[in-house]
C-alpha cells in the first residue's frame, strides 16, 4: 500500500509541476512594443468586389527608426457592385480600413504587428447615436488601436523605398 501513495504522490507532483511550468508559459509577459512617430510613406490595397464576407487587403509601409515597417490589414466586406463600399462597418466600425490622419502618425511596433491609432470612430450624440455606441462597445468595437500585422510583401508599393525594403526581418 505504501508503493502506491508514493507513486500517486509522484504524479501527483508532476502534474502540479507541469501546471506551474503551463501557466507560466501562458502568462509569460509580452515582447515589449517600441514606440516611434513613423512616416506613411505609401499603400497599396486590394479591394474585393460584390463580395460576401470577403476580405479586403490594405498595405502600408511606413519609415521609422531608420528602418522600413511594412504591414497590412484584412477588413471582412460585404458589398454588392461598388467596391469602394462596405456595409459591415454600420455595424462594426473596427472593420473600415484605417485612413492616415496625416503624413505622420505615432505607431507602435514589434516583431510580428504593427499598431497604429484610430481617430476616425467618433459616436453621434443623439439617442439612437447613443444606443448604438453602447453596442458597439458592447461587442468591442470601439478599439481605438489597429493592429497590422507585419509583412515582407514589398512589390506591390510604387515607392522605391518600400520596394528596397529589407523583407527579411518580418515574420
Amino acid at each position: 500500500m505504501s508503493l502506491y501513495s508514493h507513486i500517486r504522490s509522484q504524479i501527483r507532483m508532476a502534474v502540479c509541476l507541469a501546471a506551474w511550468l503551463a501557466a507560466q508559459v501562458s502568462f509569460a509577459a509580452d515582447a515589449p512594443r517600441q514606440q516611434a512617430q513613423a512616416q506613411l510613406l505609401d499603400q497599396a490595397e486590394f479591394l474585393c468586389d460584390n463580395c460576401f464576407f470577403g476580405p479586403n487587403n490594405y498595405h502600408y509601409c511606413f519609415a521609422a527608426d531608420n528602418q522600413i515597417l511594412i504591414g497590412y490589414q484584412t477588413t471582412r466586406v460585404l458589398n454588392y457592385t461598388d467596391k469602394s463600399k462596405n456595409y459591415l462597418t454600420k455595424v462594426r466600425p473596427r472593420w473600415a480600413a484605417w485612413t492616415a490622419p496625416g503624413q505622420t502618425v505615432p505607431i507602435s511596433y514589434d516583431a510580428k504587428h504593427i499598431w497604429v491609432s484610430r481617430a476616425d470612430i467618433t459616436p453621434k450624440r443623439n439617442f439612437w447615436g447613443q444606443v448604438k455606441a453602447f453596442g458597439i462597445w458592447a461587442t468591442r468595437g470601439d478599439n481605438k488601436q489597429v493592429r497590422l500585422t507585419r509583412s515582407s510583401m514589398r512589390d506591390i508599393f510604387t515607392n522605391d523605398r518600400c520596394r528596397g525594403a529589407d523583407g527579411a526581418k518580418a515574420n
